[in-house]
């Protein structure tokens, strides 16, 4: 099963972006973040005319939103709510080959790094917490399941482009890299793109808008993960970074990631 997680940044302002992923990369499953579409006005025919006519989406106006689309058939999907919140942040399928696939996306928790000043950023804690309780009690690691999404933490001092610098910059801080740490060891994560890449080496796979030469300074962020967990830890073969895409016209600050398991 091949793999890709985007967050889009708008489905119907970049689901021709989409398409050429799929073109692409051509994966199984693709699943998108920030859809900012309601269920009802996702550009579903789309997808559907690109050969993926498998499509569960979990939407709102103007915020949030995800969505899975792929070839091959979900056997069950759902939806769960987190952090007392109905905010479109997570949508799950398994398939026929038994695995299930999570996808998510985290809070990015305002521009204060303190739960007392930024109510934001308290949701973004209490969410991962709970996302950690859960996989600790209701799955275990010896169960197939893949977590992708825009986490919006990069953990590590090699997933971003100056740990010292971003040390107090929300994405990079201690006790968010603490509470992704925790909800990795839950379920004995394996996170895919450092499984293949390890550290020292440089990945990102953001890069902001307000950067007009990002791809020259390359001042870049990995917020978006593909983990796996022990059960498919052998099949890990490949995992890129699309850097390209964000290069495109009018593009997603974010760049497709890929994990292949075969």
């Amino acid at each position: 099963m091949k793999v890709t997680t985007w967050n889009i940044n708008s489905v119907r302002l970049r689901a021709s972006s989409a398409t050429q992923i799929l073109k692409t990369i051509e994966p199984d499953v693709l699943c998108l973040q920030e859809t900012k579409c309601p269920n009802e006005l996702f550009p579903y025919q789309i997808f559907k005319d690109a050969g993926y006519p498998h499509i569960a989406v979990n939407g709102m106006k103007g915020y949030n939103g995800v969505a899975l689309i792929s070839r091959v058939p979900f056997r069950t999907t759902k939806v769960l709510n987190w952090a007392g919140k109905e905010d479109c942040r997570h949508i799950s399928a398994t398939f026929n080959n038994q695995i299930e696939l999570h996808n998510f996306y985290v809070p990015a928790g305002g521009d204060e790094p303190d739960i007392e000043k930024n109510e934001k950023f308290e949701h973004k804690l209490k969410f991962l917490s709970e996302l950690t309780d859960w996989f600790s009690s209701e799955r275990k690691p010896i169960d197939p399941m893949i977590l992708v999404g825009d986490l919006n933490i990069a953990p590590l001092e090699s997933d971003v482009w100056s740990h010292k610098q971003l040390l107090k910059v929300v994405s990079h801080t201690p006790v968010e890299v603490e509470h992704l740490d925790r909800l990795m060891t839950a379920s004995r994560w394996v996170d895919t793109a450092r499984h293949l890449t390890p550290e020292p080496e440089k990945l990102f796979t953001w890069w902001s808008y307000r950067s007009r030469n990002w791809n020259i300074a390359n001042k870049g962020r990995r917020l978006d993960h593909i983990w796996v967990t022990p059960a498919l830890k052998k099949l890990i073969t490949e995992s890129t970074v699309l850097r390209e895409a964000r290069g495109w016209e009018k593009p997603s600050d974010h760049a497709p990631v890929t994990t292949d398991l075969r």
